[in-house]
Protein backbone atom coordinates (compact mmCIF):
# COMPACT_ATOMS: atom_id res chain seq x y z
CA UNK A 1 0.00 0.00 0.00
CA UNK A 2 2.97 2.71 0.41
CA UNK A 3 4.27 2.31 -2.87
CA UNK A 4 0.90 3.76 -4.13
CA UNK A 5 -0.45 6.26 -1.40
CA UNK A 6 3.43 7.42 -0.90
CA UNK A 7 3.48 8.77 -4.31
CA UNK A 8 -0.30 10.12 -4.19
CA UNK A 9 0.03 11.64 -1.32
CA UNK A 10 3.54 13.34 -2.68
CA UNK A 11 1.38 14.25 -6.07
CA UNK A 12 -1.70 15.76 -4.02
CA UNK A 13 0.83 18.02 -2.10
CA UNK A 14 2.44 19.36 -5.35
CA UNK A 15 -0.59 19.73 -7.01
CA UNK A 16 -2.22 22.10 -3.88
CA UNK A 17 1.08 23.79 -3.83
CA UNK A 18 0.96 25.02 -7.58
CA UNK A 19 -2.61 25.91 -6.48
CA UNK A 20 -1.24 28.29 -3.81
CA UNK A 21 0.97 29.96 -6.45
CA UNK A 22 -2.03 30.30 -8.95
CA UNK A 23 -3.99 32.39 -6.45
CA UNK A 24 -0.95 34.66 -5.50
CA UNK A 25 -0.48 35.42 -9.54
CA UNK A 26 -4.60 35.52 -9.73
CA UNK A 27 -4.61 38.57 -6.45
CA UNK A 28 -1.32 40.06 -7.65
CA UNK A 29 -2.61 40.21 -11.65
CA UNK A 30 -5.58 41.66 -10.45
CA UNK A 31 -4.07 44.61 -8.45
CA UNK A 32 -1.77 45.25 -11.65
CA UNK A 33 -4.81 45.58 -13.63
CA UNK A 34 -6.64 47.73 -11.17
CA UNK A 35 -4.41 50.17 -10.28
CA UNK A 36 -3.62 50.42 -14.05
CA UNK A 37 0.09 49.04 -14.36
CA UNK A 38 -0.81 46.32 -17.31
CA UNK A 39 -3.90 46.26 -19.89
CA UNK A 40 -6.29 43.40 -20.88
CA UNK A 41 -6.08 44.64 -23.95
CA UNK A 42 -2.80 42.83 -24.70
CA UNK A 43 -4.00 39.36 -25.79
CA UNK A 44 -1.27 37.74 -23.44
CA UNK A 45 -2.06 39.54 -20.60
CA UNK A 46 -5.85 38.68 -21.50
CA UNK A 47 -5.14 35.45 -21.77
CA UNK A 48 -3.20 34.72 -18.73
CA UNK A 49 -5.97 36.59 -16.80
CA UNK A 50 -7.87 34.99 -18.33
CA UNK A 51 -6.82 31.55 -17.23
CA UNK A 52 -6.02 32.65 -14.03
CA UNK A 53 -9.68 33.53 -13.50
CA UNK A 54 -10.92 30.40 -14.69
CA UNK A 55 -8.45 28.16 -12.58
CA UNK A 56 -9.06 30.25 -9.13
CA UNK A 57 -12.61 31.23 -9.19
CA UNK A 58 -15.04 28.13 -8.44
CA UNK A 59 -13.11 27.90 -5.04
CA UNK A 60 -12.87 31.66 -4.20
CA UNK A 61 -16.48 32.22 -5.13
CA UNK A 62 -18.59 30.08 -2.47
CA UNK A 63 -15.97 31.94 0.18
CA UNK A 64 -16.58 35.76 -1.29
CA UNK A 65 -20.46 34.55 -0.67
CA UNK A 66 -20.01 33.63 2.77
CA UNK A 67 -17.73 36.53 3.23
CA UNK A 68 -18.88 40.00 4.77
CA UNK A 69 -18.63 42.87 2.05
CA UNK A 70 -15.72 45.05 3.32
CA UNK A 71 -15.55 47.41 -0.05
CA UNK A 72 -13.20 47.10 -2.05
CA UNK A 73 -10.91 45.12 -0.25
CA UNK A 74 -11.40 41.01 -0.79
CA UNK A 75 -10.50 38.25 1.77
CA UNK A 76 -11.04 35.51 -0.05
CA UNK A 77 -7.63 34.40 -1.63
CA UNK A 78 -6.69 34.74 2.11
CA UNK A 79 -9.32 32.22 3.67
CA UNK A 80 -8.07 30.38 0.84
CA UNK A 81 -4.70 29.87 1.17
CA UNK A 82 -5.49 29.72 4.84
CA UNK A 83 -7.38 26.59 3.97
CA UNK A 84 -5.04 24.95 1.38
CA UNK A 85 -2.38 25.42 4.34
CA UNK A 86 -4.48 23.37 6.81
CA UNK A 87 -5.12 20.84 4.17
CA UNK A 88 -1.39 20.49 3.26
CA UNK A 89 -0.82 19.55 7.30
CA UNK A 90 -3.59 17.71 7.54
CA UNK A 91 -2.13 15.43 5.03
CA UNK A 92 1.20 15.57 5.86
CA UNK A 93 0.12 14.44 9.46
CA UNK A 94 -1.74 11.49 7.69
CA UNK A 95 1.25 10.48 5.50
CA UNK A 96 3.55 10.59 8.60
CA UNK A 97 1.09 8.16 11.05
CA UNK A 98 0.74 5.60 8.44
CA UNK A 99 3.23 5.71 6.08
CA UNK A 100 5.67 7.65 7.96
CA UNK A 101 7.17 10.35 5.76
Amino acid sequence: MDIILGPLIMVIQMALSIYVWMIIAQAMMSWLIAFGIINTSNRFVYLVGDFLYRITEPLLRPIRSVLPNLGGIDLSPVVLLLGIVFLQNVISRIAFRFIGF
